[in-house]
């Protein structure tokens, strides 16, 4: 009997020991330590950092006020040796601008800072070439470089946490972007690496302040309204309500003038409904 207690103790024990050890492997991998410090803050309406200075694509110093000149502008941080995330990210976002009716370096910008201080301009000029082809165009795309403690300053105002990972020698960094008003203000944040082209064109339309876009892009920013939680716009269905309303208002209206057009004076009706033909008899 002591034994058999003795045997069922140690399994217990060691079950217990397991489960524990199966907790904290899983909250592992549910999110590393290293992931603690990434993320993205949403800074809106906060300003950017428009004495930040960088090198573009082609060797030249800039500063970041160069790309804010009337015209809205997409923000993406990434790195350009990024081994997956980053491409993907990239991809996603030359994919929804090439949907849109607007065009970049017409309507607007498109700045990628790259997180690493070890990228170069001739590694920013490839990758920049590369969505060229894929657009069809370099206008309005600009692929900067830089030294850390302004691509800190930089991705700090723009609410952008990273980390440098040893372990995987990579940085580890949330997928995102940001657009911006015209004086580089942030307006608009959208996550993932799938981006939607109507939010994407809202968010533009949004941030110039309706200065590009076309009337059905007016009326769809009244319709729908941008949700900072999700990074998406939603249909707002008070807004929505009210353009229904206001339709069925117009047609009651033509409709009531129509009726007054069909039985206007001269046209009397009979009294008792009779015909002047039946009142004669």
């Amino acid at each position: 009997m002591l034994g058999s207690r003795i045997t069922i103790s140690a399994f217990a024990i060691a079950s217990l020991a397991l489960l524990a050890s199966q907790a904290k492997a899983q909250n592992y991998l549910g999110r590393p330590p290293v992931l603690e410090k990434v993320g993205i803050t949403q800074n809106l309406n906060k300003p950017m950092p428009l004495d930040a200075a960088f090198v573009d694509e082609s060797g030249k110093a800039v500063r970041l006020s160069d790309y804010f000149h009337g015209r809205p502008v997409i923000l993406a941080f990434v790195y350009y040796t990024c081994p997956m995330l980053c491409n993907l990210e990239l991809d996603g976002l030359m994919s929804a601008v090439k949907k849109i009716p607007l065009k970049p370096g017409k309507d607007f910008e498109v700045v990628a800072i790259s997180i690493d201080p070890h990228d170069t301009p001739a590694i920013a000029s490839a990758k920049r070439a590369t969505y060229a082809k894929q657009l069809g165009s370099a206008d309005g795309l600009h692929f900067l470089t830089g030294a850390d403690p302004e691509i800190h300053r930089a991705a700090a105002a723009a609410g952008f946490s990273y980390v440098w990972d040893p372990i995987q020698k990579q940085y580890a960094h949330a997928s995102g972007i940001m657009v911006a008003t015209p004086d580089g203000v942030l307006s608009k944040y959208f996550y993932g690496i799938h981006y939607n082209e109507r939010d994407l064109r809202l968010g533009l339309v949004d941030a110039s302040g309706e200065k590009i876009g076309s009337p059905s892009d007016e009326v769809l920013l009244f319709c729908y309204h941008y949700d900072p939680r999700t990074g998406k716009y939603g249909l707002a269905i008070v807004n929505s309500l009210r353009i229904v309303g206001g339709l069925f208002f117009v047609a009651m209206v033509a409709g009531i003038f129509m009726l007054s057009r069909r039985s206007g004076p001269g046209q009397p009706s009979a009294p008792g409904g009779g015909s002047e033909h039946q009142r004669v008899v």
